[in-house]
């Protein structure tokens, strides 16, 4: 690997001597182990420690296929997926993987009795398969984690709705978290010339992920003037929504958790905040009974921060812990949109809110091609930053994992995989400088 990394940081090695580079037979990556699946059993979700059942493993280089690059990994981040691969919910992994194994002989590749996870990267292109046109060795990019076959109609309109369409990285093998990984073409964006490695690979799952779902016509399709209810505001997909209604003419209100959270989304530029804490909210008397006075005390706050309006859209991601209330909440004929329910996948709420008040519920997971690359375009404008908390080796990536699966992260979690320290990989130094104040308002969140 060191002549790869030696490549990678001189930054001016030509494209020949990139695609010359010896190709590692192995690599090192995170992974989960098939004979791992039952180690967390009778346990609590949140007694499971993903330190368990994440190990750092050689593996073998995959074999690269038609339509494919295998990508140098310089950094990566931490998820929510990895954290639900890790503790095998709501389903082990391994049944994807099975599943793509039977789809086709380049899908076998992916049935193994090890999954390398990751589902971002920033790195650069080290070799393309047959039929690639746009990307070659020594391109830096960073990966848009959509996987999907196109070879059925129903994709052809939105790639998302294909039913061969995969979440790399958690749906399919040789994902980021690791030195190496292959992606198809199809997933590549340029990297940011202004970030660095780690960086550049914080936004790819959730910024794409929050611009399908407030801004694009396929989620709530947000206009100016719109006001947000944003669940989780400081998080890793909360702070892309916030930057995104700010810059998008909207009025986010900010629901967070704490008082150093309430301070991040300040700093972003909100001025609308709940601390959810602070106003103890209880949406549950008790497993199975929600409390209605506790969502109109939510509404109460809301119009009390507005003027007297009630949201327009509502981001909700929490799921079953907050999915009542933002169906009470948003104001007639809004849209509450959804995904990821990270409370819990079950969902109840009081129809009577729905449908008499005409409000639409809103489904949406990650983003077609097409939004993650408008995604990244704000991205590599400046006009949306990483929000990258911190940053481990790729040797603890079970901790990094851990911390976001005890919400003890702000923003992004980082993983450095082939970079031997942060701050690397900046292309465009004058760029930075014009938005230095941006980006380190993210940094160390």
């Amino acid at each position: 690997m060191k002549e790869i990394v030696d490549a990678i940081l001189a930054g001016d090695t030509p494209q020949e001597e990139f695609a010359a580079l010896p190709i590692p037979e192995t690599y090192r990556g995170a992974v989960v182990r098939k004979e791992d699946v039952d180690i967390f059993a009778g346990l609590a979700s949140r007694d499971k420690d993903p330190r368990r059942s994440l190990h750092l493993d050689d593996v073998a280089t995959p074999e690269l296929g038609p339509g494919e690059a295998l990508v140098a990994v310089m950094a990566s981040s931490i998820n929510y997926n990895t954290v639900w691969t890790s503790i095998f919910e709501p389903v082990p992994t391994f049944g994807f993987l099975e599943r793509y194994g039977r789809l086709s002989p380049l899908g076998k590749r992916h049935d193994l009795p090890y999954h390398v996870v990751g589902s971002d990267l920033a790195g650069v292109v080290l070799r393309t398969g047959p039929a690639v046109h746009v990307w070659s060795p020594g391109d830096e990019v960073v990966a848009h984690c959509l996987s999907v076959e196109l070879e059925r109609p129903e994709g052809h309109d939105d790639t998302m709705l294909d039913p061969e369409q995969r979440i790399w990285g958690f749906e399919t093998n040789f994902g980021g978290l690791a030195e190496l990984a292959l992606v198809k073409a199809n997933q590549l964006m340029p990297k940011p010339a202004h970030l660095s490695w780690e960086e550049a690979a914080a936004p790819g799952l959730v910024n794409s992920t929050a611009y399908r779902q407030l801004v694009s016509h396929n989620g709530a399709n947000m206009k100016q003037g719109d006001v947000v209810l944003i669940w989780g505001a400081s998080g890793g997909l909360g702070s892309y929504a916030t930057q995104m209604a700010l810059n998008g003419g909207a009025i986010p209100v900010c629901v967070v958790s704490s008082p150093q959270k309430a301070e991040i989304v300040h700093r972003m530029g909100a001025d609308l905040i709940i601390d959810r804490a602070a106003e103890d909210y209880r949406f549950w008397k008790d497993e199975h009974t929600q409390d209605p006075k506790e969502w109109q005390r939510l509404g109460k706050k809301i119009r009390q921060l507005t003027g007297g309006e009630d949201p327009d859209i509502v981001f909700e991601h929490p799921g079953r812990e907050t999915f009542g209330a933002s169906v009470y909440v948003t104001r007639r004929g809004g849209t509450i949109v959804t995904c990821a329910s990270t409370s819990g996948f079950m969902h109840s709420y009081d129809n009577r809110y729905l449908w008499m008040n005409l409000k639409k519920v809103v489904g949406s997971h990650f983003a077609n091609y097409r939004e993650a690359w408008e995604a990244n375009r704000l991205v590599a404008k400046g006009l949306v930053h990483p929000t990258v908390s911190r940053v481990y080796p790729l040797a603890e990536t079970g901790q990094a994992a851990y911390d976001v699966h005890r919400n003890l992260h702000q923003g992004k979690v980082g993983v450095l995989c082939l970079a031997p320290q942060e701050g690397l990989g900046v292309r465009n130094p004058a760029m930075r400088e014009r938005h230095l104040t941006g980006i380190n308002r993210f940094r160390g969140i």
